[in-house]
């Protein structure tokens, strides 16, 4: 195992960067005069093998003396033995004459073959009365050392390239500006900690065009292995593109109750991401939100039974896999039953394992069933699973070890007893919950040590990396145990594609191909029939649907979230006045509201104290109630639980979302062009710890 250290003065890095691409020919001709074998991708023992009863694509890798490995296009020469079973054309499409047999599917450069044998045989299962028995088709894979190219490539690597893959940084801004073109600096950073992957954030992704061309760089940036570009694009409340497609969030997708509808709406993400170079999407939440008092989770999870989320989480993982984009379930063991946010605090859930396994651990398990790429910790404390204590570094006291780490929790429950074999990712380091009670370099040295294979957004990548290198010198880290988590990400990397190309598509064909994806009219439909399915009636006393006459005035009172509820509503009738306000109304503004024939008020909630009665939006919504005879329709735009405020409004509709689809699907269910079919995904309390309206409630016209 080499140790040598590589310390880069940035400079003298810059110029260099600037000398290489000036003459590009300089690394080619190195890397191709030290091409080690030719192999066919699928062979790697790591790589699971798909193919259909018609068509099988192959991919064929350079691998190279100092490890690394390329995916080969260039002299390359595809061959079937057999080819009235199936035939292969030079991009290594395999098509199926539909005859059973055997063939192999062979590839050259003209100094190095590989093989994979192609079995043909009916498909017993699929044979149905008379007639010719269709076929299926399997790959056989090669044996031998030279497919064990993740292994040679951790063997050839320092050790400091081993622990770059593990770091994932954010480069949200630089020097007090927006990051959304490559900076010589940043470019210089990746080079010198190796980075595995960078997180994006809303601010680094504008346009379409500039997203494309960011990821491009970032990806140029990396010298051996592609980089892990990740971003939150779950839909809903947290949604990080400012081009393409706003999809509604989990907790809608939740109240269409339809896996269908999930998994297209994962499916459309995913292909937005991909036509981005955006290869990994840090969703879905696999979060139970059985808590009201959630203040983090909340409409980001699919609901509040177990059998519910695990049923549209693995639909959405898959939508976004077959796209080719990583998904990844979120925060284990599960951050829905808290009442603290971590960005702010460490929460507590305070339940034993027999528990947990009924309830926050049954969506991860199914979720590792199911094949997804990977799982991001809970910045939460769980002392009936781990009782670990550390003495806080904000005030000296002693607190609960929290999941990120967590090592009973990573490696002992969720490796070795639940059987997850996948990356595992920390949250986000700079959060408050690890923050304000570790030490930057602590907390990442914990967190691998747990089991974690990548740390994101660690507190100081300069220090960081450092003390990783010093706990692997120092033997408090095995190098074997970083080799482990090298091994899980090269082969995350491999299995979704990640791959350096000898020939990569040329930027303009990217950024051509983005435009037609992102924001696409196919993906717009899908958006539109998630937002139309998730509308819930939760209350009617008989005043929806609302028929105005042109002369009617209709009169919408909210914040700044209820713009667009006002602008929808007055597209489809005109005589729409729109009071934004969320205090109590004046005189003047209460006159308006009492020559309404009928008003709309929008509420929108995030924590308690927002839906709290003596809230100022609340206190609105009350005084509208008893001071008009008019039908009074409340909207709750982001939180179902805001009719808790309000029990004695005359209708409630709730739409868990505010993106624009969302808000044209509630106006055109108010005015009844459209029947509401929504179900809650959670139970509604009351404010004295009642019930107001069940799970699964939902009324229609």
């Amino acid at each position: 195992m080499q140790k040598t250290r590589k310390f880069i003065v940035l400079p003298l890095l810059i110029l260099t960067l600037a000398v290489s691409s000036f003459f590009p020919g300089l690394n080619s001709a190195k890397a191709e005069s030290a091409i080690k074998d030719l192999i066919i991708l699928q062979n790697v023992p790591e790589i699971e093998l798909n193919g259909s009863a018609d068509k099988i694509n192959l991919e064929a890798l350079h691998v190279y003396q100092e490890g690394h490995f390329l995916l080969a296009s260039q002299n390359l020469e595809w061959n079937s033995t057999n080819k009235t079973v199936a035939s292969v054309d030079n991009d290594g499409a395999v098509s199926l004459s539909g005859k059973t047999g055997r063939t192999f599917i062979t590839v050259t450069d003209g100094t190095y073959t590989d093989k994979i044998a192609v079995d043909v045989k009916p498909d017993a299962a699929a044979i149905q009365g008379k007639g010719k028995p269709p076929v299926s088709s399997k790959l056989v894979k090669g044996q031998g050392e030279r497919y064990k190219v993740i292994e040679f490539s951790i063997e050839n690597m320092t050790m400091e390239e081993k622990v770059g893959q593990m770091l994932m940084p954010d480069f949200r801004n630089w020097k007090g500006k927006n990051v959304t073109e490559m900076l010589p600096e940043i470019e210089a950073l990746v080079k010198q900690y190796h980075l595995g992957g960078v997180i994006l954030f809303r601010e680094n992704v504008v346009t379409t065009e500039q997203t494309a061309k960011l990821v491009d760089d970032y990806q140029n940036a990396s010298e051996k292995y592609n980089m892990l570009m990740t971003i939150d694009q779950e839909g809903g409340i947290v949604t990080r593109l400012q081009s393409g497609t706003d999809m509604p969030g989990s907790m809608a997708l939740g109240a269409t109750r339809s896996a269908d509808i999930t998994q297209k709406v994962g499916n459309a993400i995913g292909e937005e991401l991909s036509a981005l170079g955006i290869n990994m999407n840090f969703a879905p939440s696999f979060d139970i939100n059985n808590n009201p008092d959630n203040p983090v989770i909340g409409v980001r999870s699919f609901g509040e039974k177990p059998e519910l989320v695990a049923e549209l989480g693995v639909a959405y993982t898959k939508g976004l896999q077959q796209s080719g984009t990583a998904a990844t379930a979120k925060h284990f063991p599960g951050h829905g039953d808290t009442a603290t946010d971590s960005h702010l605090g460490l929460p507590e859930v305070p339940y034993d394992l027999e528990r947990l396994k009924a309830v926050e651990l049954y969506p991860f398990q199914k979720a590792m069933e199911a094949g997804i790429d990977a799982i991001m910790t809970a910045h939460v404390t769980f002392p009936k699973v781990d009782g670990t204590t550390a003495i806080s570094k904000k005030d000296g006291t002693e607190i609960n070890i929290p999941a990120t780490l967590s090592h009973k929790v990573l490696t002992e429950l969720m490796r070795e007893q639940m059987g997850y074999d996948g990356v595992i990712f920390t949250d986000a380091l700079n959060m408050q919950a690890i923050a304000d009670h570790f030490g930057p370099v602590d907390a990442v040295i914990r967190a691998v040590r747990a089991g974690s294979d990548i740390v994101l957004m660690p507190i100081g990548l300069d220090s960081v990396a450092n003390g990783l290198y010093e706990a692997v010198e120092s033997g408090d880290i095995s190098e074997e145990r970083i080799e482990a988590s090298v091994e899980r990400i090269l082969t995350l990397k491999l299995k979704r594609g990640i791959i350096k190309e000898e020939t990569p598509q040329p930027l303009q064909e990217k950024v051509a191909n983005a435009l037609q994806v992102v924001g696409s009219e196919e993906h717009k439909q899908v958006e539109r029939e998630a937002s139309e399915k998730s509308i819930t009636l939760v209350k009617n006393e008989g005043v929806l649907p609302l028929a105005p006459a042109a002369e009617d005035l209709l009169v919408v009172v909210g914040n700044v979230y209820s713009d667009e509820l006002y602008s929808s509503l007055k597209a489809r009738h005109n005589n729409t006045e729109w009071i934004k306000k969320d205090t109590l109304l004046t005189d003047s503004e209460l006159a308006q509201v009492k020559a309404a024939k009928a008003v709309i008020v929008g509420t929108r909630t995030s924590t308690v104290a927002h839906r709290s009665p003596n809230s100022g939006q609340m206190k609105m919504a009350n005084q509208i109630i008893e001071a008009t005879e008019a039908p009074v329709i409340a909207v709750g735009i982001q939180n179902p639980y805001d009719v808790m405020a309000y029990p004695n409004v005359d209708a409630y509709l709730t739409q868990y979302s505010f993106r624009t689809a969302s808000y044209e699907a509630m106006a055109s269910t108010i005015l009844g062009e459209l029947s509401p079919t929504g179900k809650l995904p959670v139970t509604i309390p009351s404010l004295t710890n009642g019930i107001l309206y069940e799970y699964g409630h939902g009324l229609t016209y």
